[in-house]
């Protein structure tokens, strides 16, 4: 192939975390489109079930937009501990349902940003709490309760970790179906727990709509999340997604699962350069249907038994060591909620945009390290730069209104 080479491309490039802007629309513009007869950008009013024994944001379909942010706890104690847990999940409660906020009076602050205007409106939002590794130290007393598979994010061959954009003590999630409402939701949060906890990190995201149908494609301009499992099969889910007490595992996990999230930076002006045949060799799949190069649909099974020696799907291509659809790597599969993220320019005015890969898991070792490990050398990664995320455990769900994120954890 023709073109620099991708050594030579990292060498003048710097890896930048993504950080996006709001833009608002001048009043006199939207003036003039309501006088015309346009109707103005409607909020998606959908409140979607905060209790139950699973968080939101696991099985909910991807939303348009979300941000992660990963957080160091500054409490000072146990308790204090529990009541930032208590505050996080009062505010994400609120927030997701929706609502007026109570007028505080003449003299205090507004009790709301007003960014959503007068009534917060829920916009399919979701708040999705996960704890890291590094809770569990001793200041809370918590070693006893960590999951078994809890640990600091491994480095990977491929990988160029930036551990100053890895890890935390928690994980926020928070995705909704407007950019405003993933917005509203971090400073409301962050304003009523001022003091318990510090941003470590953060990554903004969006999912692009189908084009022109299917799956959404990632930033490479391929499919993303094609064979996933199904969400609506509970037995599937127990399978591959929910974990079980029992074991070397704490009670208290069950309910919650593992979830990984991988910010991987996608050498776009690289891989722009490479002829469409290599690309989809590289994938397996072609790029405008999204089928298997040894089918004809998105969906069809690409029956590598069909192909062992790799003529058509070549041996290490993406998609036949993400998942090499045998019974002995069926329990292998893990439940990917991906977004895109752009992030402008880098230091050296190189493009910033990737993928942040977002995957729960039963069980972190069985599944997402063990296709990891598979993956090592695959050809894509000449063209991926993985550089931040963690491994954190989403906590199991608040039951009820007296229930509260973390509760049994610190029980």
């Amino acid at each position: 192939m023709n073109g620099i080479g991708r050594r030579g491309f990292l060498a003048g490039a710097a890896s930048a975390a993504a950080a996006t802007g709001v833009g608002m629309a001048g009043a006199g513009a939207a003036a003039a489109a309501n006088r015309a007869g346009a109707h103005a950008l409607t909020a998606h009013p959908t409140a979607l079930p905060f209790h139950g024994a699973h968080q939101q944001g696991i099985l909910t379909p991807a939303q348009r937009a979300s941000t992660f942010v990963a957080l160091d706890v500054t409490a000072g104690s146990r308790a204090e501990l529990a009541d930032l847990l208590k505050t996080i999940t009062e505010r994400a409660r609120f927030l997701t349902t929706g609502g007026t906020p109570p007028d505080p009076g003449l003299t205090a602050p507004p009790r709301d940003s007003g960014v959503l205007g007068p009534t917060v409106v829920p916009d399919s939002l979701t708040v999705t709490a996960s704890v890291g590794a590094s809770l569990f130290d001793d200041r809370f007393g918590l070693a006893s309760a960590k999951p078994a598979r809890l640990r600091t994010m491994d480095e990977f061959p491929d990988d160029a970790l930036r551990r100053e954009v890895c890890d935390g003590d928690l994980l926020l999630q928070v995705c909704a179906a407007d950019r405003d409402a993933v917005t509203h939701a971090v400073r409301e949060i962050a304003r009523a727990t001022r003091g318990g906890m510090q941003v470590r990190w953060r990554q903004d995201g969006f999912v692009s709509p189908p084009r022109p149908s299917g799956t959404p494609r990632n930033l490479m301009g391929f499919k993303d999340g094609t064979s996933n499992p199904d969400t609506g099969d509970a037995a599937e889910m127990a399978r591959l997604v929910w974990a079980k007490a029992g074991g070397d595992e704490p009670g208290w996990v069950a309910g919650g699962s593992y979830h990984v999230v991988r910010v991987i930076r996608m050498l776009v002006e690289f891989w722009d350069r490479v002829n469409l045949h290599e690309q989809e060799n590289m994938i397996g799949r072609r790029r405008d249907t999204g089928a298997p190069l040894t089918a004809s649909a998105e969906f069809d099974d690409p029956h590598f038994e069909n192909d062992p020696t790799g003529d058509v799907i070549q041996l290490d291509a993406h998609i036949r060591l993400a998942n090499p659809r045998t019974r002995d790597t069926d329990a292998q599969r893990m439940l990917r909620r991906a977004y895109n993220y752009d992030g402008g320019l880098d230091v050296n005015g190189n493009l910033d945009m990737g993928l942040i890969f977002v995957a729960f898991n039963q069980d972190l070792d069985r599944q997402f390290v063990t296709v990891q490990k598979r993956l090592a050398g695959e050809p894509l990664t000449d063209y991926i730069q993985p550089f931040g995320g963690g491994y954190y455990f989403a906590l199991p769900g608040a039951r009820d209104s007296s229930d509260w994120l973390g509760r049994s954890m610190l029980a």
